[in-house]
């Protein structure tokens, strides 16, 4: 009989989903990815897609990698799901989507909802918590789909996380991971269950029920075993059991090797992140949670710069045709050639600062902020603003790190860096400079796949605890270590330029909001 040691990894982004062979020591024994449009929009700033896609991806991945020839299914012990966060699906009784999945990337929003009154709404109004609990009313897709499509709402007898969709298309079960519960949803992230009765977010969501919620379990635990009639079109074994992972951010911060709250994780993803593993429930900003850790029982506290790494793919669409061209006469992947732009232009580019606020926030930025590149002057060439966007983004983070030092009480000594930013020299070495900080890479860029991996195997009993398997599943790649030099320079511009520039500007923004009605 074979030894069962290998873990399936199914990890479904918002580009692509790649099944991923891990075995217990965390090495990735096979790939294999399928990409698809990550949304459609009937209308400007909409973002959906039709969840069949996403399945579809699933068993098109699965089925390839069964392909692999070094990939034996009679060693598997389990499988595991990650997953993008905030994109929800309305199913029937049947489990079948009555309407497109609202991706986390739609913009839509619901105003005119009556605010929320009674003792809570004394209490916001106290707290001068008003404006943000109405924002969080506004951007709720729950309250969109009821207030234009109440028959939908009306047929709807689950509301869905992505993860929980694809959970019960493998199982059967309306059932869900605590680890992945972030989005606008009635969920009590400090007690990590769904809010008791009494509490303010069934009055911001007041259609949902508490029936129309799927059943929870920890990561590590068991949700489900995969079905014959998922066993059938996947080819995943018949009854493999299906273990409780986490969310994509939450699982690469432990896939990383970030398990102490001493260890920032930098994702530098389409949204730009920096976590920390806490014991504690922390909120960064007030209102604005902390979220589910991929361990049980612990949160992770994040910072995110919304668009992140999306505006690297933004000035490649803009400005980067030449090289795009020129990688593809090469051969080459044209990141190559992109980092050899950065490498050209001195640190600090020579002046010209970047403020990332391409898409608005709630705190972190406000609802008015818009992004801003002050300090252009005749030398300044697109190599320049290349280099200083990947800097105002490390700036942006290098913010979030400090804002979580100070609310946890907690030094950040040292970084993990993953996502697609990580795959830059580049990036990775302003990144310690920025912070002054050594930065890793970890050995494998699928790092959201192997935290779902560690989950299962801590589930599984590969490992009997997380942190032997986060020791003995993640390992660290290449270290980047700070240019003292390069640091101190970066050290001026931060504190007295960057960090100004957001205060200085926001009556600019706030007037530019007024006269235009961008953003609303």
């Amino acid at each position: 009989m074979a030894t069962k040691d290998l873990i399936l990894a199914i990890d479904n982004g918002t580009q692509s989903l790649k099944a991923l062979i891990f075995d217990a020591a965390g090495q990735l024994l096979a790939k294999e990815a399928v990409t698809f449009d990550p949304y459609y929009s009937a209308q400007p700033a909409w973002a959906e897609q039709d969840p069949e896609v996403f399945w579809d991806a699933l068993v098109s991945a699965c089925q390839g990698i069964w392909r692999h020839s070094d990939v034996d299914k009679d060693r598997l012990v389990g499988v595991a799901l990650t997953t993008q966060r905030g994109s929800v699906v309305n199913v029937d009784k049947d489990g079948r989507p009555l309407r497109p999945a609202l991706m986390w990337l739609d913009q839509r929003k619901t105003y005119g909802l009556p605010p929320v009154g009674g003792l809570w709404g004394l209490i916001f109004k106290v707290t001068r918590l008003t404006k943000t609990v109405a924002y969080l009313q506004q951007e709720a897709e729950a309250n969109w789909i009821r207030t234009y499509q109440p028959d939908i709402w009306r047929s709807t007898h689950k509301y869905l996380l992505l993860s929980g969709y694809l959970t019960y298309r493998l199982t059967g079960n309306f059932v869900d991971s605590v680890g992945c519960q972030v989005a606008y949803i009635p969920f009590d992230y400090k007690r990590l269950r769904w809010s008791a009765g009494w509490d303010w977010k069934w009055r911001v969501l007041p259609e949902i029920t508490p029936a129309m919620l799927p059943d929870l379990v920890p990561p590590g635990e068991l949700l489900g075993e995969v079905t014959t009639a998922a066993a059938r079109q996947t080819g995943i074994p018949r009854g493999l059991p299906l273990i409780a992972a986490a969310a994509d951010k939450a699982c690469e911060v432990i896939g990383s090797g970030s398990l102490e709250s001493s260890v920032g994780c930098l994702s530098y993803g389409t949204t730009a992140t920096i976590n920390v593993t806490h014991k504690r429930y922390i909120e960064p900003v007030p209102l604005l949670p902390a979220y589910p850790s991929a361990v049980s029982n612990f949160y992770t506290i994040e910072v995110q710069v919304y668009r992140g790494y999306w505006m690297v793919k933004w000035f490649k669409e803009q400005f980067g045709q030449h090289e795009q061209q020129e990688a593809a006469r090469q051969g080459i992947a044209p990141e190559a050639l992109f980092d050899k732009l950065v490498e050209a232009i001195p640190p600090g580019s020579m002046g010209l600062m970047l403020q990332p606020y391409w898409t608005p926030g709630l705190k972190m930025p406000g609802p008015e902020a818009k992004g801003a590149v002050i300090g252009f002057g005749d030398i300044h060439t697109r190599a320049h603003l290349y280099r200083s966007i990947l800097e105002g983004l490390a700036y942006a983070l290098r913010e979030g790190k400090e804002r979580i030092e100070k609310r946890s009480g907690t030094a950040i000594t040292g970084l993990r860096v993953s996502g697609g930013g990580s795959q830059s020299r580049s990036a990775l070495q302003l990144t310690a400079d920025i912070f002054g900080l050594p930065t890793a890479k970890p050995h494998i860029y699928e790092t959201s796949g192997l935290g779902a991996a560690i989950d299962a195997a801590v589930g599984l009993n590969l490992h009997p605890d997380f942190k032997t398997a986060v020791d003995a599943m993640t390992h660290i790649g290449e270290v980047f270590e700070p240019d003292q030099k390069n640091h101190v320079l970066y050290d001026g511009l931060y504190h007295d330029v960057y960090k100004k520039m957001y205060r200085r500007l926001k009556p600019l923004y706030e007037r530019i909001r007024e006269i235009t009605g961008y953003p609303k």
